[in-house]
């Protein structure tokens, strides 16, 4: 009887070792699910941006508006019944900052021939 006793103890400790540390074990599949949670996140994420890809593609295959407004933003397009005026500011004299008497940058307007507008 004894021995029955310490072979289901033996038998009980190496099926407890394996739930816990073992193939299967409850750590791997807690790790597994934060895994796949993860991975879902991302697939989430990725959707979105394939989406918003996608729309620019279609717009950019149906209409010129998309290809000029790219133009007009990366290049510098401008159309030819436009008018670009860049003001550029002067250099200070009197030097409160280096922010200041090194900001020479300019700002600049567009304005339509046609319409008159900005």
């Amino acid at each position: 009887m004894k021995v029955l006793i310490a072979l289901l103890v033996i038998l009980l400790i190496g099926l407890q070792f394996r739930l816990w540390f073992g193939d299967g074990s409850l750590q791997e599949v807690s790790r597994l699910r934060d895994e796949a949670r993860d991975t879902q996140t991302e697939l989430i994420r990725l959707r979105g941006r394939n989406q918003a890809l996608q729309a620019e593609v279609a717009d950019l295959k149906s209409g010129l508006d998309a290809i000029e407004e790219r133009a007009r933003a990366e290049l510098g397009m401008i159309d030819p019944d436009e008018t670009f005026y860049q003001f550029v500011r002067e250099k200070s004299t009197r030097r409160t900052s280096i922010n200041n008497s090194n900001n020479t940058q300019g700002s600049g307007v567009l304005i339509d021939r046609a319409t008159g507008a900005q």
